[in-house]
């Protein structure tokens, strides 16, 4: 499953002896690892070129309004 990082792991952070990508970054992981990155909002799934899988979700503002 093809993921984009939403944050930037610390410093010295590694998965299998491999840094992280940096946070933008594309990287393919197995699905069950991805998903769960993608559950916790580490990361969002990334589609096709052109076009990400699921859309971002969208935050409210204090008053209640989306961004």
């Amino acid at each position: 499953m093809k993921i984009r990082m939403l944050v930037q792991m610390p410093d010295g952070a590694a998965r299998n002896g491999q840094p992280w990508p940096a946070q933008g970054e594309d990287t393919e992981l197995p699905t069950a690892e991805a998903a769960h990155l993608v559950a916790s909002g580490v990361a969002e799934e990334v589609g096709p070129p052109g076009k990400d899988a699921r859309p971002r979700a969208r935050r409210k503002t204090a008053a209640g309004e989306e961004e």
